[in-house]
């Protein structure tokens, strides 16, 4: 069977969603997106693969000594690696090129700490969410929603999540999922409702029971979307509309495939260590007005929503104009990370040869096989035989000069530089004053506020988006005003306590409220229930 989108096509719908199209979605631009998002995730995070079953590829890869190869091997050249990786299928599909011993591969990801580096910049610390509604006690109760929202969904591991798949991937995605009560709660007079609302939390909220509220609000899923999965439908006259949100993946069940374990566990020598668990391919759309499940494009859930609007929050790692997709952290560090491991992997070859010495004895019979070692004597009436020294390493600056203009070309690119990793280097004369500090760390600041901006963007849009659903399931009324909401990022930097408090003061003086002053200071008003 292939895709049944009338649900889409009705009224309210949106249409303009062909079944020919999905299907190409699916099909066809799935492999290109996966392909291209999975080797920015594989240089993030370099997994090593084991050589056994690699096929003709494991004895080259076993002459090294080492039974594994990195991700990142896959843009060395191969006169290191002895192997040639395909365009597609990258080192899983690579072969062993012939007469080209594999040399040593040295591979120091660069990319991996300058990425966490830059996440825990934004989100090394506990943001905080400031209600702006005019009814103070409408805004306390707001904040303590959203604190409830995001301690059940992770708290900072949450953000932090959010920041890595935007730094890889160059945006992240987050899929509001209210769950069958709050959904339920919003269909009061169709069938929806009348099938899920036998549970004990179905009916309106009594008045004044927020803890109820609360319940609901933890009950909500906030689910971070893989690039590789996304298939957004995008509005033809304007990128910045989802008008359609398509996810496509594969999902491992629980159970063995009958059909290829055998066959797989032959291909792959009889190794245990294959997964040979049954997958299906799930494909979801979903629109403002209606959502469907595909399970290997057979239909196997549908539904209507309630709320109008896509519940998919979408959210630019740096704006990139005339793009869906934001900038990579990842994508420009790439060709620098291969120079920087060839070059590597060159000195180490260089090492290999020369940091032993080597002997070449002349006139001596039998040289080959006597031993070196201290106290040991050779005899021979040859009077032009000699023993000549040779080997052992040198000194070689352009090499090192050009390893570290590569790093420092890294630092350039990303605006991470090892001063943010608390590497100093001799620089801790540099660093006696907060200004400074700054001055150094001008480049990642600079980066620090863009990314701000779009993830607080991001998350006031999310905010939004929860307060509306609680407010149309009859949950927690609040109007449009109530919704807007202030994301306090804490500085990144180590401050001066006294400074801070000093600095309240003098705000304090000036009229600013005591609440905000608190919250920028980290502490929180405890407040009853209203």
């Amino acid at each position: 069977m292939g895709f049944e989108l009338d649900i889409f096509n009705r009224a309210g719908g949106g249409g303009g969603l062909s079944a020919d199209y999905v299907e190409w979605l699916v099909d066809e631009q799935s492999v290109n997106i996966q392909r291209h998002f999975g080797r920015l995730w594989d240089y993030y995070a370099n997994p090593a693969v084991d050589a056994c079953g690699l096929g003709a590829c494991e004895r080259k890869v076993s002459e090294s000594g080492r039974c594994y190869v990195q991700a990142q091997e896959y843009g060395l050249p191969a006169r290191i690696t002895g192997l040639l990786a395909g365009g597609n299928s990258g080192l899983l599909g690579a072969r062993p090129v012939k007469d080209i011993q594999r040399k040593e591969v040295v591979i120091e990801n660069d990319i991996a700490w300058r990425v966490n580096a830059a996440v825990d910049f934004l989100f090394g610390k506990p943001v905080s969410f400031v209600s702006k509604s005019p009814d103070k006690p409408t805004s306390e109760k707001i904040e303590r929603i959203l604190k409830a929202l995001f301690a059940a969904n992770g708290g900072i591991s949450f953000f932090q999540d959010m920041a890595v798949l935007g730094s890889v991937y160059g945006f992240v995605d987050c899929f509001v999922r209210p769950g069958d009560e709050i959904t339920s709660r919003a269909f009061p007079s169709s069938s929806y409702s009348q099938s899920h609302s036998s549970g004990p939390g179905s009916g309106a909220i009594a008045a004044g029971a927020f803890d109820e509220v609360l319940r609901l609000a933890e009950s909500i899923d906030l689910e971070l979307v893989e690039a590789p999965r996304a298939l957004p439908v995008l509005d033809e006259d304007d990128y910045k509309i989802t008008r359609y949100y398509v996810q496509h993946f594969l999902q491992k069940r629980n159970a063995l495939s009958k059909a290829s374990s055998f066959l797989s566990r032959i291909l792959a020598g009889g190794k245990s260590r294959v997964d040979t668990r049954a997958t299906v391919a799930v494909t979801e759309i979903t629109s403002p007005a209606g959502w469907q499940r595909y399970e290997d494009k057979k239909l196997a859930a549908s539904g209507e929503l309630p709320w109008g609007f896509l519940p998919v929050v979408h959210i630019q790692n740096i704006a990139q104009p005339y793009y869906y997709e934001g900038l990579s952290e990842v994508e420009p560090l790439i060709p620098m990370q291969d120079e920087l491991n060839t070059r590597l992997s060159d000195r180490a070859s260089r090492i290999t040869f020369q940091s032993f010495k080597m002997y070449l004895g002349k006139g001596i019979e039998g040289f080959e096989n006597k031993p070196v070692a201290p106290g040991r004597m050779w005899y021979t009436d040859n009077p032009d035989a000699c023993i000549e020294e040779f080997g052992g390493d040198t000194a070689a600056p352009s090499e090192q000069l050009h390893i570290s203009e590569v790093r420092e070309a890294m630092d350039k690119a990303s605006g991470v530089t090892p001063v943010v990793a608390g590497i100093l280097k001799g620089k801790v004369g540099n660093l006696t004053s907060a200004v400074a500090l700054r001055l150094t760390l001008m480049g990642m600041l600079s980066k620090n506020e863009r990314k701000k901006f779009t993830y607080s963007e991001g998350l006031k849009k999310l905010c939004r988006m929860v307060l509306s659903m609680l407010d149309a399931a009859g949950i927690f009324k609040t109007a449009a005003a109530d919704r807007d909401i202030d994301v306090v990022f804490p500085n990144p930097l180590p401050e001066n306590m006294t400074e801070k408090l000093q600095e309240a003061r003098i705000k304090k003086e000036l009229g600013v409220p005591a609440e905000q002053i608190l919250r920028e200071l980290g502490y929180e008003q405890i407040t009853e229930d209203r």
